[in-house]
């Protein structure tokens, strides 16, 4: 099946309450704050000039505008995501941008036994690709029965840590994946991620690359998630292989994050628990080669609660006061070979990337080079600034 052929939206979109962003040509020419209702697109930015704002509404409040408020009608939603998936303007000239604006974003890493193991397979082979399946074998004969259903922080994760560190195994990794702190990283900065039908970006430098599809939450300054979305937390193997601390270099670059297409919000039909049993799919079509490799990732794997991630992001250590969207990890790490014989997956240009749930629809990305992706120019002083010619300030 290909993503042509799955559902951009949830399959019970009618019933639910799905926030987004769209750019408006001119005379607006710049972003609405939208809500999808029976299959229209409202643009509800008089209600809320972004969607952080939206988000600092107490939960009734929120729920109601998306719901019912007063709005403009923009058109048939079905039309602009085919456009996008297509790579042009929508009905009346709108296009998709991602779902969130201002807010910070952050991403958890190590949270699946077995992304922990491909992070240490990759900091082992130095970021040379063709070491990495004898360095595979090796830790899942040694370690690979031990992890999956270890709690990070607990006695027994401690016990493994000193077994591991007597057998010269230990890793930076390990440390995050089975130790008491979880990884939590800036993934991209605030206005920053590219949406549904967009291409992201890979550093021109990145031999050795893949893309990490994850559930991302939307979390007000009060640390409350009031909903969720899908993302592509594009990963660069080599570059981070080769040292830890080029981390920022592997992860935030030109176009390196996608999310949406538009964030589900939490009631009655859809909740963290629902979240908690999701299972994510991902295909990956090559348009030059005809490759094609498709997985899964079970959310009730994940080794650390989605919440308990929210906490070690924010609290009274670290406060967002623009709200943050959180990748909570992957375990699907594609090691199916491609170009050749043990040398594993790697990306080419054109790669066509989908991810998806049933509850949150499908997320669409093409690869590019990050250097000859669009350059990004809208920020958030260009937003405030189209906000303010449009008179949607506030008054002082």
């Amino acid at each position: 099946m290909t993503a042509h052929h799955i559902n951009s939206l949830p399959e019970d979109a009618a019933q639910a309450l799905l926030v987004g962003r769209v750019w408006r040509p001119a005379p607006v020419d710049g972003p609405a704050v939208v809500a999808v209702r029976a299959g229209r697109l409202v643009d509800i930015t008089r209600h809320a000039i972004t969607v952080a704002d939206l988000f600092e509404r107490d939960s009734a409040s929120l729920l109601a505008i998306v719901r019912d408020a007063e709005g403009e009608d923009l058109g048939d939603v079905d039309g602009l995501i085919a456009a996008a998936l297509d790579g042009k303007a929508g009905p009346g000239g709108l296009r998709l941008l991602a779902p969130c604006d201002v807010q910070a974003i952050k991403a958890a890493g190590v949270t699946f036994a077995v992304s922990l193991l491909e992070r240490v397979i990759e900091e082992q082979a130095k970021g040379d690709p063709a070491r990495a399946a004898d360095l595979r074998g090796e830790l899942q004969a040694t370690i690979g029965g031990n992890l999956a259903d270890i709690e990070p922080g607990s006695d027994a994760a401690m016990r493994l840590k000193d077994d591991l560190i007597q057998r010269g195994l230990w890793s930076q990794y390990m440390e995050v994946g089975i130790g008491p702190d979880a990884e939590v990283f800036t993934k991209s900065q605030p206005m920053s991620a590219v949406g549904h039908g967009a291409a992201v970006g890979l550093h021109p430098t990145s031999n050795w690359n893949n893309p990490e599809p994850e559930v991302v939450l939307a979390v007000n300054s009060r640390a409350e998630v009031v909903g969720a979305t899908l993302g592509n937390d594009v990963n660069l193997r080599d570059i981070e292989g080769r040292s830890a601390l080029l981390l920022g270099k592997a992860k935030d670059n030109n176009a390196s994050c996608s999310i949406g297409p538009f964030i589900r919000l939490f009631d009655a039909n859809y909740t963290i628990d629902t979240l908690r049993q999701c299972e994510l799919g991902m295909l990956i079509e090559g348009v030059d080669d005809g490759f094609e490799l498709s997985g899964s990732s079970r959310m009730r794997e994940i080794s650390r609660d989605p919440l308990d991630l929210v906490r070690q992001t924010c609290g009274a250590h670290h406060q967002y006061p623009d709200g943050f969207m959180l990748f909570l990890g992957t375990m699907f790490s594609p090691i199916k070979d491609r170009d050749a014989a043990g040398g594993g997956f790697t990306h080419h240009l054109g790669d066509r990337v989908s991810i998806s749930t049933p509850s949150l629809g499908t997320l669409v990305n093409t690869v590019q080079r990050s250097d000859a992706i669009e350059p990004w120019t809208f920020g958030v002083r260009a937003l405030y600034g189209n906000l303010a010619r449009r008179g949607l300030l506030p008054a002082s």
